[in-house]
């Protein structure tokens, strides 16, 4: 998506040129979730003034309700006007950074986070970081009150096409209305798992590509309903099958120039590239709580199921964390796989963009690539080659955040400490709560 540099003034003129009638002030809240506050275009120069308040103690992981009062701040190229409306009128958003009220940014705005890496990302001489995310999504029917169900849209694989591939009306409308929004759309298609779906859209300047992954969900939740079906971003709706990863190609560049690129190494990447990537092996343990961050990431990363839980890196296979795609020269990028779609981009980008640049800081040795498929490999093998495993939960997960002063670093101290709460009290919620397995297990037995 191609940003306009939009003025106050050509927001005001399309907004009467168009008849909008409401306006959506957008911003994420720590658990990835999109928020809004809706106001009627009547209060759109307030709004561009940034003078609307909401209030933050309501926001998971914001403030207490006695530091509540928070401003919107509008970011103007983010203007987007609704490819759909209703008997009202049409919708226009804006995405916005969140301020406390004396004018100073709120350490806890994930938007914020990222821009803040981004900012040290700069002082170290790298003017871009790229990113290319690839979420998938599965589509299920929902029942006769509108509710979903698990119950899969069709019986497709990888590739298929109509009649197998029942979604593709439906994939094919969201692709038609993410291009009229400004997507650049590269691929569409059916996954490996039934009902499983992937549209992949082209790379950008890491906050952008950030706030596109938002309007990503938010298009394919609204475009699925309309056909109705559900769609989900859960990583594992469905024991034994594929879960639904988002695979995040990432770059940094200096100019024009891309800092990963290295005509005359062995396989075309710099020694800058090898740093960041041995800086996302070494850091992998502690922002993987913020790339998979529900109690189910935990179940796509399993073995057999194409997810990786192997801490390693390859040129050639994609059983390990991080591939290196083929493409070199500008192309020239590392791909890590472990991600899922429910996390939070923004903190996800963050923290595999700390996790790289300390990679570059300390100079970290990459080890040696792993050309074999890890998942045919057994302990001792995998022992002896030292790759080691991802955390194995949620809880584990946590743990090695706590434990790593760098993602720490990345977060700040009041997202971290905010997002570690939250996570705790889920961790500890499925922990005490009496499972269906367990039921069948154990009802009869004892």
């Amino acid at each position: 998506m191609v940003r306009k540099q939009y003025t106050r003034e050509d927001i005001i003129a399309m907004a009467k040129e168009h008849d909008v009638r409401y306006l959506r002030l957008q911003f994420t809240d720590l658990l990835g979730v999109i928020k809004n506050v809706e106001v009627p275009i009547s209060q759109l120069e307030k709004a561009l003034d940034n003078r609307v308040m909401f209030d933050g103690s309501s926001i998971e992981g914001f403030v207490r309700i006695e530091e509540s009062d928070m401003y919107l701040y509008p970011d103007l190229s983010t203007w987007l006007i609704f490819p759909w409306h209703g008997e009202q009128g049409k919708v226009a958003r804006l995405i916005c950074d969140i301020y406390n009220a004396d004018g100073t940014p709120f350490a806890g705005d994930p938007r914020g986070i990222l821009k803040r890496a981004l900012k040290k990302a700069e002082s170290m001489g790298f003017t871009t970081m790229n990113v290319g995310p690839e979420p998938e999504f599965f589509l299920f029917k929902m029942d006769e009150q509108g509710n979903p169900t698990t119950e899969m849209n069709d019986q497709g694989g990888y590739f298929d096409l109509a009649p197998v591939d029942l979604g593709e009306n439906c994939r094919r409308e969201i692709v038609l209305v993410l291009e009229t929004m400004g997507f650049e759309i590269e691929a569409s298609h059916h996954e490996v798992a039934p009902g499983q779906h992937e549209i992949d859209f082209k790379y950008a300047s890491a906050l952008v590509a950030a706030d596109n992954i938002m309007t990503f969900k938010l298009v394919v939740k609204t475009v699925a309903r309309q056909f109705g079906l559900h769609a989900t971003f859960m990583p594992k709706p469905i024991y034994g099958i594929n879960g639904s990863g988002m695979h995040c190609h990432q770059s940094l560049f200096r100019g024009m120039e891309n800092a990963f690129y290295d005509e005359n190494d062995e396989i075309g990447l710099s020694q800058v590239g090898k740093q960041y990537l041995a800086g996302i092996l070494h850091h992998a343990p502690g922002f993987t709580a913020i790339t998979n961050p529900i109690i189910n990431s935990y179940k796509r990363l399993v073995p057999g199921y194409e997810a990786p839980c192997y801490i390693a890196w390859s040129g050639k296979n994609r059983s390990p964390l991080v591939r290196i795609p083929a493409s070199r020269g500008l192309g020239t990028r590392i791909e890590v796989r472990s991600p899922d779609p429910s996390t939070n981009p923004y903190l996800a980008l963050a923290v595999m963009l700390y996790a790289g640049l300390d990679g570059i800081e300390r100079n970290l040795r990459l080890p040696h690539a792993v050309n074999r498929n890890i998942y045919v490999m057994n302990e001792m093998e995998r022992l002896r080659a030292g790759i080691h495993s991802l955390p194995a939960s949620l809880k584990d997960a946590l743990e090695a955040l706590a434990n790593d002063e760098v993602m720490r670093e990345a977060l700040g101290e009041h997202a971290y400490s905010h997002f570690y709460e939250a996570k705790m009290i889920e961790w500890d919620m499925f922990r005490t709560a009496v499972h269906p397995w367990e039921r069948e297990q154990y009802l009869t037995m004892y």
